[in-house]
């Protein structure tokens, strides 16, 4: 309740300001237009969304601003969507008006080759698909949050970042995105705050996998890399990552769980970081990962561990070595101003 307040304070104020400014405005909140959530309290997942109440208003010439970030959900209570529900939001309302296009009005200019604020050579994509801004997204750039593009990517919602500051051109997310330059990649994510969960003295069964991570996501944890490998004596050994935040949840799940999933010890590694590139050009240029691990050896970069995708190649390293990690990659791939 405390928590949607915000988006009610600001669509009020934005439309008593359309109408001074001679605009006819409305302004709805989520749950007053209908759009409905799973019960998930702080991070609800939008179900359906009703066009009704917007469709009579716009009929009528009228500016409809509706508060992103809530819902209401399928038993009348009030639901917020959780980082990044604003822009799942406007996507989701475009997919349900069938919009030509969803604009994000955001704090930077579009969408960059990694994050300008780090890496100063960093420059802006005129387009990107969704496949390879769903992959950024997931994978630490915050300029768009992953639930957003899914959405977009799902309803085929043409999309485009722009600046709330500056009237020039933003990024468009579409289904096939130009290629610029032929570039390979297209961008350098990085996220930091990760830890590594080592479970050791598995039995090599063929459900104990099944098992620690079903018991994982039945309690909201999310897992990303994961690394199993096999002992003598029929025993097998487990890493994955983690977001930091959840370090001390995931203990608690898998020591309760001790009995259940059969293991012998534990083991965490945190001060760590993700640094990942993609590109849907990877597909067709083998040699990519190689490259990749070339430069970050030629700079005395230690991988923790890898995750590959078709578009993407996710290495896990010392925290410590995040930012240089993601410029001799940017720099290395060719993704620098010219």
């Amino acid at each position: 309740m405390l928590l949607s307040t915000g988006e009610q304070v600001t669509i009020a104020l934005l439309s008593m300001a359309l109408n001074q400014a001679g605009l006819e405005a409305v302004s709805y909140t989520g749950w007053q237009v209908g759009i409905i959530t799973e019960a998930v309290h702080g991070n609800a997942r939008i179900s359906k969304v009703k066009t009704d109440t917007i469709k009579t208003q716009l009929t009528k010439g009228k500016v409809v601003i509706v508060a992103g970030f809530q819902g209401i959900s399928e038993d009348g209570e009030i639901t917020t969507l959780g980082r990044g529900g604003s822009d799942t939001t406007a996507v989701a309302l475009a997919a349900a008006l069938k919009a030509d296009k969803c604009d994000i009005y955001t704090d930077v200019t579009g969408v960059f080759t990694t994050d300008p604020r780090y890496v100063k050579t960093a420059r802006q994509l005129l387009s990107i698909s969704y496949d390879e801004m769903l992959e950024l997204a997931n994978l630490g750039a915050g300029v768009l949050h992953p639930r957003a593009v899914e959405f977009a990517k799902n309803y085929q919602v043409r999309l485009e970042v722009r600046s709330s500051m500056e009237k020039i051109a933003g990024t468009v997310i579409e289904e096939e995105a130009t290629m610029e330059q032929n570039l390979v990649v297209r961008g350098v994510a990085f996220e930091g705050e990760i830890t590594k969960i080592s479970v050791f003295g598995l039995t090599n069964s063929l459900t104990s996998l099944a098992t620690i991570f079903t018991t994982l996501a039945d309690n909201h944890i999310n897992v990303d890399i994961i690394i199993q490998s096999t002992t003598e004596g029929e025993m097998a050994n487990l890493s994955f990552s983690i977001q930091t935040k959840d370090l001390l949840d995931t203990l608690k799940v898998l020591e309760d769980n001790k009995k259940l999933l059969g293991y012998q010890q534990l083991a965490a590694e945190n001060k760590l970081a993700k640094v990942s590139i993609v590109g849907s050009g990877m597909i067709s240029n083998p040699g990519v990962a190689a490259k990749m691990f070339e430069v970050l050896a030629a700079n005395k970069i230690q991988v923790n561990m890898v995750s590959t995708s078709e578009i993407k190649v996710s290495t896990v390293v010392e925290e410590k070595n995040m930012l240089k990690a993601v410029e001799v990659l940017h720099e290395a791939f060719d993704l620098a101003n010219n």
